[in-house]
This record gives C-alpha cells, sequence and structure tokens, in this order.
C-alpha cells in the first residue's frame, strides 16, 4: 500500500472513529464540562498552542481538569484533521524535538494517544518517549493504531488506580 493510501485510510479511520467517539461520548462530555464550569470560576477550557501536521500550529482545547476527562475536547481537533486518534504526543512548537531530526515528528498529526500513553506516560524519561514517538512516526499503520487504541484505556486506568492506592 503507498504511503498515500495509508494516509487516507488513517485520515478515514480518524474521522468515524473520532465522530463515534463524540456522540457516543456527548453525554460525558456535557456532563465534565457542567462540572467544570460549576466547579469554579475561570475558563472552562485550556488553551495551549501546539505543532500540527507539517509544523503547523493550532490550539488545543483541553477542559481545566485533572482528569482523563479533560482530553475529551480532543476529539474535535481529530474530526477537523488537526490531530489524529493515534500519533506522537503533541508539543509547543518552540520544544527543541520539532527541530532538527525530531521534525520528522511532524510529518503526522499529533496523537490524542501514542505508544508513550501506552508505555508509561510520565514515567519514562524524556528520551524514551521521543523514541516511542520517532519509531511510531517511521514505522506507523493501521494495525498499530488499532493495537494502541485498545490498550489506552486499560493504561489510563492502570495510571488512575495507582495514584488512589
Amino acid at each position: 500500500m503507498t504511503a498515500q493510501r495509508v494516509m487516507t485510510a488513517k485520515r478515514a479511520f480518524d474521522v468515524a472513529g473520532g465522530t463515534l467517539l463524540l456522540l457516543a461520548l456527548a453525554p460525558l462530555i456535557v456532563g465534565t464540562a457542567l462540572s467544570v464550569s460549576l466547579g469554579g470560576s475561570g475558563a472552562l477550557l485550556r488553551r495551549r498552542t501546539v505543532a500540527g501536521l507539517k509544523g503547523r500550529p493550532f490550539t488545543m482545547l483541553t477542559f481545566r481538569t485533572k482528569s482523563p476527562l479533560a482530553a475529551l475536547p480532543l476529539l474535535l481537533h481529530v474530526v477537523t484533521g488537526r490531530m489524529s486518534l493515534v500519533g506522537p504526543c503533541p508539543l509547543t512548537p518552540t520544544h527543541r524535538e520539532c527541530a532538527g531530526e525530531g521534525r520528522r515528528r511532524l510529518s503526522v498529526r499529533p496523537g490524542l494517544t501514542g505508544p508513550w500513553q501506552i508505555s508509561g506516560r510520565s514515567d519514562l524519561p524524556w528520551e524514551e518517549r521521543e523514541l516511542l514517538d520517532l519509531h511510531y512516526v517511521d514505522h506507523h499503520w493501521l494495525g498499530m493504531d488499532l493495537l494502541i487504541l485498545a490498550r489506552t484505556l486499560p493504561a489510563v486506568r492502570r495510571r488512575r488506580a495507582a495514584r488512589f492506592a
């Protein structure tokens, strides 16, 4: 399969999967938005500028909460094509990994989840996260995306359970 076909299949998967997740999680998204807005003063959403495909910056939106539910607005970015369901960790455009050899991470969209998410995330040294992202960029295929997606929810649950133990 050519690189263009792989990217087209990945984009179709992102649109279909992102749309289905938005619809299925709509009540949770609304509930989280209400909870955050009623829970205190300040903005409902956090805004952070990150580097997207080909280094184009965009404003990434997340809920202002410290739970995994903060990431729910990222599904909008997946559907609109700024992000992918699976990809490298989103970084600011000025991050050192958006320059030099690390610039190849910008050849794919940043992901809602990725190898870094299922491999320990914040417990990993930065160099390991960087290697995981670059390995993904160089070797990704739809089967790898499906495997990463299947392992994401258990990884998030394990991390949350460990935090409350």
